[in-house]
């Protein structure tokens, strides 16, 4: 089917979810005027509501049933629009079908995913289908990992336009203030429910270079924990395990491999929690790190995971509204390169990273994927948010707010 036939230009799928009528809200207030806008999801009625109370622009949006145990109405889904972003949760129970129906119809897609094993799997079943068809498959358009891709992707450009050679040893180093909802809470569920049951799942959570094109053309070069003790950064302070690192450095290594390994056969990438100077930042590491393993424990084991569910919020939950505008993000990312020279990069924004800045990511990712195709990079397939949109999605976010910037440091 010819994308100009297609009676939408961009679909929200999951827009009754509560981080999708956050993506929904944010569409009303930023796409033009004459973009066709879907929502869809289960249940009309509640299609009806969500819309309902979003901004007038929104008024004329089609509404549109479609359910993930329905091939049917999914094929239909796809193939009636250009552009499919889905929301729809946790990834590994309910996306496939998804990803299959855009692959399919060369419908470009996105999602906000955080689980790897989900897209090795959406890799191996849809990449070669999507490259034939044209469509981008563009995993991780939130704050897992748009900051993470985009900043190292901003880094590499500053190196080579130095003529400073490959990138060697990269760090981020995340701060924010933010909230979690129910959604997330299943989707930890789900991915250590897998680990502990499938040893294929337990092998990729090991593997830093799970999400490659080509595993066995990746170097030997050892990687840095995803989630180790007490640190240090470079400047000095102290930190933490960062429980998002095991998805984004899979996500900005599988960037640099689909680039040809562009970054540099040498890249070693890792990402921490900053926790502060001082005796402060060294008992808030302590604590995180502590606190973090805790969590997993407990939510890994039956008896455990029957209390945290009492205290825990349930899926379509999530922080307020004073809450998520009270938050805040900023990753810091410090590279050194082949020839010595060294780099910062700096991704901030406004708004709870999870909610708030992850509609912003979302938001324009979908407006990229819609309206800029012709200024995008060229590839397609199973992509990430630097491959797939690159500086276009950058240029979008400082408009929208969010700092990308870097600094040489020496």
């Amino acid at each position: 089917m010819e994308t100009s036939a297609r009676a939408h230009d961009l679909v929200l799928f999951g827009a009754t979810g509560f981080v999708g009528e956050l993506i929904a809200g944010y569409l009303a207030d930023h796409a033009p005027a004459d973009l066709r806008v879907g929502l869809a999801g289960r249940s009309r009625k509640k299609l009806e509501a969500v819309r309902s109370r979003l901004p007038a622009a929104a008024r004329g949006w089609s509404l549109i049933e479609a359910d993930t145990e329905h091939p049917d109405s999914l094929a239909s889904l796809a193939a009636g629009t250009r552009v499919l972003f889905t929301t729809v949760g946790p990834y590994a129970k309910y996306g496939l079908p998804v990803v299959e129906a855009c692959a399919r119809a060369g419908t470009h897609y996105g999602d906000l995913t955080g689980e790897s094993s989900f897209v090795r799997e959406a890799i191996d079943r849809c990449d070669e289908i999507a490259r034939t068809t044209g469509a981008r498959i563009v995993h991780a358009c939130g704050y897992d990992s748009v900051p993470s891709d985009l900043a190292v992707l901003l880094l590499h450009q500053a190196a080579e336009a130095d003529g400073a050679g490959g990138l060697t040893e990269v760090q981020l180093v995340a701060t924010a203030r933010g909230g979690f909802s129910g959604g997330t809470v299943d989707s930890m569920r789900g991915q250590l429910d897998g680990m502990r049951s499938d040893p294929v799942q337990r092998s990729l959570a090991a593997d830093p270079f799970s999400l490659s094109p080509d595993r066995s053309a990746e170097p030997s070069t050892r990687q840095p924990r995803d989630l180790g003790w007490v640190g240090r950064a470079a400047d000095g302070r102290r930190t933490a395990p960062f429980v998002m690192a095991s998805a984004n450095t899979r996500i900005v290594r599988r960037s640099n491999a689909l680039q040809g390994w562009a970054y540099g056969r040498s890249l070693r990438y890792g990402e921490v929690m900053g926790t502060g100077r001082g005796v402060k930042g060294t008992v808030m590491a302590g604590a995180t790190a502590l606190g973090l393993r805790a969590f997993g424990a407990a939510l890994a084991l039956p008896p455990t995971r029957k209390i945290l569910d009492r205290v825990l919020p349930a899926p379509g939950a999530g922080p307020g509204e004073a809450a998520r505008q009270a938050g805040w993000f900023r990753s810091q990312v410090t590279a050194a390169t082949e020839s010595g020279r060294r780099y910062r990069a700096t991704a901030s924004g406004p708004g709870d990273p999870g909610y708030a800045a992850t509609a912003v990511m979302a938001g324009e990712t979908a407006l990229s994927l819609a309206l800029d195709v012709e200024n995008l990079p060229g590839a397609t397939g199973s992509l990430t948010p630097a491959t797939a949109l690159g500086n276009v999605l950058v240029e979008r976010l400082r408009a929208a707010g969010h700092t990308y910037e870097v600094t040489p440091l020496d």
